[in-house]
């Protein structure tokens, strides 16, 4: 139980962690003068090559006869990969007007639109721990953002761009969890990425003329398929079973400390003591979140 619990948590951390490293790349893709459109079709169609690919090779071992995909589940599938398309494609637009260590806080801001969602669907109000979560984490992204100090020159498009990204990607984890779960996990995965390609050739048609630098595919496009596309479905849905949601959720917020640190690094973005404090106020909110209440136990008498 202890071995699975801590193999579970190092495969929803890589997962985390190939997110997190996912728009240092994009940026650096940039500085190339590559486009969204041509980053964004060439992640996805080598995503679906490679997923493809691995799909081929795992067909080898037996599986369950309800295993093999129905229709209807294919449709799904793919429905809820369109959310995962248009959130690249909006967070990818975000990043190119403000900081990745701002773009990735922004993204988080999931976590609260999860808990208005699930609300709103389920019709119950959330208990008195989430709404302080979601408190702190708003107080969070004002001093990570540096909205409170920069609200002058700060990029109001990155913003924008930012908030849309985070509530398509609120949508993708809501819509993505429950659909056809007696899938593999490689599967599931294919037909989510191939929903996302439909979606972004849609937004990006026009853009696939002469102009189009197919260089991006030898490029940047193995890099961010792997990182964006690839490992990051296929370690969360192992691990994810593994050490439960609560705890999934927790570690996987190390997205954005590595994504921040990224940036640093590759990207020499600044960081100051005030961001790194909204950051730490983030993660407090998700461990808040989703840390179990404890049950009290009655000693017999």
């Amino acid at each position: 139980m202890k071995n699975n619990i801590i193999k579970g948590s190092i495969l929803v951390a890589l997962g985390a962690s190939s997110y997190g490293m996912l728009a240092t790349f994009v940026k650096m893709a940039y500085k190339e003068y590559y486009t969204t459109a041509e980053v964004t079709i060439s992640q996805f169609t080598m995503g679906v090559i490679g997923l493809l690919l691995l799909s081929m090779f795992n067909r080898n071992k037996s599986q369950p006869a309800d295993a093999a995909p129905k229709w209807k589940s294919i449709v799904k599938l793919m429905v809820a990969g369109t959310s995962m398309g248009l959130t690249s494609v909006c967070y990818y637009l975000s990043v190119q007007y403000i900081p990745v260590s701002v773009g990735i806080v922004l993204l988080m801001q999931t976590v609260w639109m999860g808990v208005i969602l699930e609300m709103i669907m389920h019709k119950k109000f959330p208990g008195k721990r989430k709404i302080i979560a979601v408190l702190i984490i708003l107080a969070g992204t004002v001093l990570a953002t540096n909205l409170w100090k920069e609200a002058i020159t700060i990029d109001w498009r990155g913003i924008g761009w930012g908030i849309l990204a985070a509530m398509a990607y609120t949508v993708a984890v809501y819509a993505s969890n429950g659909i056809a779960l007696h899938l593999s996990s490689i599967k599931r995965s294919f037909y989510l990425v191939a929903g996302g390609l439909i979606i972004i050739l849609c937004i990006f048609y026009s853009s696939l003329n002469a102009d189009f630098s197919f260089s991006i595919f030898w490029r940047w496009a193995i890099i961010l398929s792997l990182f964006g596309t690839i490992l990051p479905p296929l370690l969360f849905t192992r691990g994810m079973p593994l050490i439960g949601v609560g705890l999934g959720a927790i570690i996987a917020a190390v997205e954005i400390p590595v994504s921040v640190m990224m940036a640093h690094l590759l990207l020499k973005e600044p960081v100051n003591l005030i961001q790194w404090l909204g950051i730490v106020l983030i993660l407090a909110a998700v461990v808040l979140m989703n840390i179990e209440k404890p049950t009290s136990t009655k000693v017999p008498e």
